[in-house]
């Protein structure tokens, strides 16, 4: 497939060419030959005038002859097959003799003085005329002009055939320098592909390759030295220099990987279609992943696999189990992979949150593992990989595998789709080896990520603790300084790639002002417009730190009671995973938390916390964080965490405060919240304070840094450095062998902000 687009990209542009060359050439060759048939009918004309001259002037000067003769003698004339007409004009230009087909149009004109003859192209309806007249005289006085009209439409005839011989030469010529250059071009590319292959040691025996003479082995060394460094210069550049939008990354696409598929496979659906007063509607999950990918899906127009779970999910597809999304405009392709019960159950309930999801988290959960689990784990894996392969366009796609629900697919698509380019996601923390170790299957596991060619993590340190856990439970090699894994003879990158959010928010065009968005919410939540709100915005999980936020609250209550009325700390808390122990068990602790608390300094008309445990859409969290004066987040441990990059690049006012936990990978960007620590209730309690007290100016910097932040680093940036080195391990693969020398760092090393 490539040899034949390197031939088009060779062969389309010579084409071109060859076809402006013909453009050009035809009408020059047809000029040509015009004026060569023109001055060969003048030398006719005159060798017919010449040959016949006595006996013309004769003729004519006879002045006792009839015109019977005359026209007797023009017929015998007549008798050459492109000779059109005759005529005869006198000394006064008029017109004494002339055959049946003479032209009307061509009138006798006075002779130069001095001229041999007289020539002209006339132009009939039917074609051309070329006109030529040559005096007749003898005894020393001229009688007039005879006038021979040759017909030219033997010229165009033969003009047209001249321009088909010239096409199928051109064409002739350029179908040979085509073949011949291209079989040129591919030997001589697969010469230096193999020379530089033996150089920089896939084949062991060639010559230039480490077992071949020792002193080329420097020359080896500085070209890999060379390549990285061009490389990452480039990447580094490129990156630095582009501002990135859906529009660069559509951009990106097209330049580095010449518009390839691009596919995301998610257990979570960017749209999810229920049943709603017997409506089908569509409704977005509440999910910093589908918040993150959305945008990026948007831009690249791929396909994304996801489980279908919403109640009218089957009502909604196609055939193939396909839909468009977004369902208002729609930009890609949203293919749904159905579970049963019993798969559900077992992969996503079981293994994936009720194993992985507490092992990951430093949240206090016992994780639990079942080997029942665990077979349906590979069972939908499999599904999804299967999946995959239905939906892949090319034998080469670019695959974004998201988050933990896959841990065993990258390996699943390296088997079934080779040449493939892998790039896998964990969104959630990876814990160091000896807590991973915990889990049963961690070899497993640990070998179908590096199936990947690059795996991503949110921090540094989740990506040492990868490089760790690899090294102590395979037999692998790690290379710490390039963040590169060597398994059964394939590399993968372990790199760092902070995700954020769509900035700026296109939600915001549709939104009407912050003051609005102030007085409208306090009058939904029934509080007067000059009471002071903070915000929290999670998954009802509890790893998110919920219950540690409402007891915050509660202590600055009794630190700071001038605030007893006068603030109220909203919690949205959007349903997740009800079906697990753990998770029902949670809700009840909040709603109880959330109920002492109120119950404690409350009174008619005043709560101090309003929880509200239902689904919020994307367009009522925006009006919510555009009306808040603080935002907290809270959580035990954290990938990242989106809510804290949402409020800020929601406050175009550059009002508000973000309150933030410093187990999120979100701390070490936002340096300008103020960073707590949620097990510390009195800390986070005069963070609370502190915010409610901090004046506007101090507010406007710190959000106008962060926004900052944000604006550089937003989700486009994000997907863009992931796709980019997809991109250049495609082009290294080329002519650079696995495992010759490690993957250059990622461009957002050198350029993110600096660690908190």
């Amino acid at each position: 497939m490539k040899v034949v687009r390197l031939t088009l990209r060779f062969l389309i542009p010579l084409a071109i060419v060859l076809g402006l060359i013909a453009y050009g050439v035809t009408p020059l060759a047809d000029n040509l030959l015009t004026q060569w048939f023109v001055k060969d009918l003048e030398l006719r004309s005159k060798l017919i005038v010449n040959a016949l001259d006595n006996s013309i002037f004769e003729t004519i000067d006879a002045r006792m002859q009839t015109k019977t003769r005359i026209d007797a003698f023009f017929r015998r004339i007549m008798q050459d097959e492109r000779l059109f007409a005759l005529g005869f004009c006198d000394t006064e230009q008029q017109l004494r003799f002339r055959t049946e087909q003479f032209p009307d149009t061509i009138a006798c004109e006075p002779a130069a003085e001095g001229a041999e003859s007289r020539t002209q192209v006339v132009e009939i309806p039917n074609g051309s005329l070329h006109v030529a007249a040559f005096p007749l005289q003898g005894s020393g006085r001229v009688l007039g002009e005879l006038v021979l009209v040759h017909d030219m439409s033997f010229v165009t005839s033969r003009s047209t055939r001249t321009q088909g011989y010239i096409m199928y030469f051109i064409a002739i010529i350029g179908a040979i320098v085509s073949v011949i250059t291209v079989i040129i071009a591919q030997l001589s590319l697969r010469g230096w592909i193999s020379g530089m292959r033996g150089l920089l040691g896939e084949n062991r025996q060639h010559p230039l390759s480490p077992s071949g003479p020792p002193e080329l082995q420097p020359f080896a060394r500085d070209l890999r030295r060379l390549i990285r460094d061009v490389e990452t210069d480039r990447r580094l550049r490129d990156d630095s220099q582009t501002v990135w939008t859906a529009r660069a990354l559509k951009e990106l696409l097209t330049k580095e990987l010449g518009g390839e598929e691009v596919m995301v496979i998610s257990n979570r659906e960017p749209y999810i279609h229920v049943r709603r007063d017997g409506k089908v509607v569509a409704q977005v999950p509440a999910s910093g992943l589908v918040t993150a990918l959305d945008p990026i899906m948007r831009a690249c127009q791929g396909t994304w696999i996801a489980h279908g779970s919403g109640s009218a999910d089957r009502e909604t597809v196609d055939a193939q189990d396909r839909v468009q999304a977004p369902p208002d405009h729609p930009r890609y392709t949203l293919r749904r992979v159905w579970l049963s019960e019993e798969e559900e159950r077992g992969y996503y309930f079981g293994f994936a949150n009720e194993g992985i999801w507490p092992l990951c988290h430093i949240a206090h959960v016992r994780p639990n593992f079942r080997s029942e689990d665990w077979r349906q784990y590979i069972r939908v894996n499999e599904k999804f990989a299967r999946a995959a392969v239905e939906e892949a366009k090319t034998e080469d796609p670019v695959i974004l595998v998201q988050d933990y629900h896959f841990a065993l697919l990258p390996r699943m698509l390296r088997r079934l789709l080779p040449k493939a380019t892998i790039i896998t996601f964990w969104h959630i923390p990876w814990p160091n080896p000896e807590e991973f170790g915990i889990c049963p299957w961690t070899e497993e596991i640990v070998s179908g990520l590096l199936g990947s060619n690059i795996i991503g993590f949110h921090t540094r340190f989740h990506c040492n603790n990868f490089l760790e856990t690899a090294e102590r439970f395979l037999e692998c090699r790690g290379d710490r300084e390039h963040s590169t894994i060597s398994f059964r003879g394939e590399q993968t990158a372990v790199y760092r790639y902070p995700v954020s959010v769509d900035y700026p928010v296109r939600l915001i065009r549709q939104t009407k002002s912050v003051e609005h968005a102030r007085l409208q919410v306090r009058e939904k939540l029934g509080i007067p417009p000059d009471r002071r709100l903070g915000l929290g915005v999670d998954r009802l999980d509890y790893t998110k730190g919920i219950v540690e936020k409402l007891r915050a609250v509660e202590r600055l209550l009794e630190r700071h009671p001038e605030w007893i009325g006068r603030f109220t700390f909203l919690q949205i808390a959007a349903p997740t995973r009800d079906r697990i122990d753990e998770y029902r068990k949670f809700r009840a602790d909040v709603v109880a938390e959330a109920e002492r608390i109120n119950g404690r300094f409350g009174s008619d008309g005043y709560q101090p916390v309003i929880l509200r445990v239902e689904h919020h859409e994307p367009a009522d969290i925006l009006q919510h964080y555009r009306a808040a004066d603080l935002c907290f987040v809270a959580s035990l441990h954290d990938g990242m965490n989106l809510v804290c990059k949402e409020f800020v690049a929601a406050r175009n006012d550059e009002r508000g405060v973000l309150i933030l936990s410093q187990f999120t990978g979100a701390s070490r960007e936002l340096l300008e919240a103020l960073l707590v620590n949620p097990y510390h209730v009195d800390q986070c309690a005069e963070s609370l304070h502190s915010a409610l007290t901090m004046p506007e100016e101090e507010q406007r910097d710190r959000m106008r840094n962060m926004r900052a932040t944000i604006h550089d680093f937003n989700i486009f940036r994000w997907a863009g450095r992931m796709l980019l080195d997809a991109a250049r391990i495609r082009q290294r693969r080329r002519f650079v062998p696995k495992n010759t020398f490690p993957t250059p760092l990622p461009v957002s090393e050198p350029s993110a902000p600096p660690a908190a």
